[in-house]
């Protein structure tokens, strides 16, 4: 969960300063189109090897961000800041050099702030308030002035106002632009953030739920093994024996028993207590033929229809859980259509896709938007929608996915996208990383 988020924030960080990189280009080619214009269309003298200087220091300055963006390292908030100070240093260069405070390009501060204030966190975001207002009264008095024509002296105000309307439009289109993306990036990683707190909920509602089965299965394995050993010593006794009525009895009982016992075992598995225990080395046809027998033998079904266009068989690394999964999706459709039951499954690239489908009433409205999530369910009966629950959480941990859809014709479809990277011998463990 830890490791996801930091993923994440890494992520936003990421677009966020490919963000600044975008309006520092920007900002570039600007200040050589209005450099161009103030010298050739007005005739006003400008410093420009100086100016020349800092629009190449902000060039490589880019080119050095997409290169430490390259190597995939996170972007912290100190980062950010620097970059953005960096920006407003050039900006308090160029105006320098172009007279200061008078310019009315000076008013471009108000973009830098407003992306501290929505990139930054507290500290650095007041930093850089700071910054850019200690540029701003360091340009009252500190500046080259510019050496106006005569033919413009006497239209200066004018000039400025001008001057002035260019800042506030180039400062408000800027602000849609790129205060829109930054808050849209932001928007994403919130997100995936509730994403993420919401599956760790889960997955401690699962653990939870191992706990209270453990218990269970303490409590009642004791009793259990009890019953069977009497029941034992029972079918042995002479007097017992020689009863055939008292036998088969006594063998019905020891069938109950036995079948608590896998009942019990069964509440572990879904629980994911024994999640990872007992694997074997098998093949995606043998694992799914496999399963599928079981249920046609273990269920009463009509037909279950399997269609196996897997293509290529394939070793893999299977547990209880994973047959525990599909089965659990097997009997869903069972329930829902004692009649028929269709299997299929197939490759797509890398992953294997297994689709259930019955001929039942179909998902209820709202059910496939909370498809997974526990307590939801149309059965109509307390606990229900555990089963979809479990199985979601055990194939998003194998990193797959499950899907459901109503068919046009009637029924449903559960799809079940499992990775075949992590059901491939030699697969990392789950506890791994």
């Amino acid at each position: 969960m830890i490791a996801d988020s930091a993923q994440h924030d890494d992520s936003t960080g990421r677009k966020n300063m490919m963000q600044l990189i975008q309006l520092r280009w920007i900002a570039v080619v600007g200040q050589v189109v209005t450099i161009a214009v103030v010298q050739l269309a007005f005739g006003i003298a400008l410093p420009l090897p100086a100016m020349a200087l800092v629009l190449a220091g902000l060039v490589a300055l880019n080119v050095a961000s997409l290169w430490r963006l390259k190597s995939g390292a996170a972007v912290a908030n100190a980062e950010l800041f620097l970059a953005l100070a960096f920006d407003a240093l050039a900006l308090t260069v160029q105006l320098f050099l172009s007279g200061g405070a008078t310019n009315p390009f000076v008013f471009l501060y108000l973009l830098q702030v407003t992306l501290a204030a929505m990139l930054l966190e507290a500290w650095s975001t007041w930093a850089m308030v700071a910054i850019a207002v200690a540029c701003f009264v360091g340009l009252i008095s500190f500046f080259q002035p510019l050496a106006l024509p005569s033919n413009v002296s006497g239209d200066l105000f004018e000039l400025h106002i001008k001057g002035m309307l260019a800042c506030f439009a180039l400062d408000a289109a800027l602000l849609v632009v790129f205060v829109g993306r930054i808050g849209r990036n932001l928007r994403e990683r919130d997100a995936r953030l509730a994403a993420l707190r919401q599956q760790a909920a889960e997955e401690d509602h699962i653990v939870r739920m191992g706990l209270l089965a453990s218990g269970a299965a303490h409590e009642l394995g004791t009793p259990l093994s009890t019953l069977a050993v009497i029941l034992g010593d029972w079918r042995r006794m002479p007097a017992l024996a020689a009863d055939p009525e008292l036998s088969s009895d006594i063998a019905a009982m020891q069938a109950e028993v036995s079948r608590c016992k896998s009942i019990v075992t069964g509440i572990l598995l879904s629980a994911g207590e024994a999640r990872g225990e007992a694997p074997i080395v098998t093949t995606v046809k043998a694992l799914l033929a496999d399963v599928v027998a079981d249920r046609r033998s273990a269920r009463p079904v009509g037909e279950i229809a399997y269609q196996d266009r897997f293509g290529e068989d394939l070793s893999i690394v299977s547990d209880v859980s994973l047959k525990q999964v599909i089965c659990n999706v097997i009997d869903n459709a069972i329930e829902a259509s004692p009649r028929w039951v269709g299997v299929a499954a197939r490759r797509d690239g890398d992953s294997l896709v297994l689709t259930v489908s019955d001929a039942g009433p179909g998902f209820a409205h709202g059910m496939i938007e909370n498809l997974g999530k526990p307590y939801h369910s149309s059965k109509g009966r307390p606990g229900g929608g555990l089963g979809l629950f479990l199985v979601t959480n055990v194939v998003r941990k194998l990193g797959g996915a499950v899907a459901a859809r109503n068919r046009q014709e009637g029924g449903a479809d559960v799809t079940l996208t499992l990775p075949l990277a992590a059901l491939a011998i030699g697969r990392p463990t789950a506890d791994a990383g």
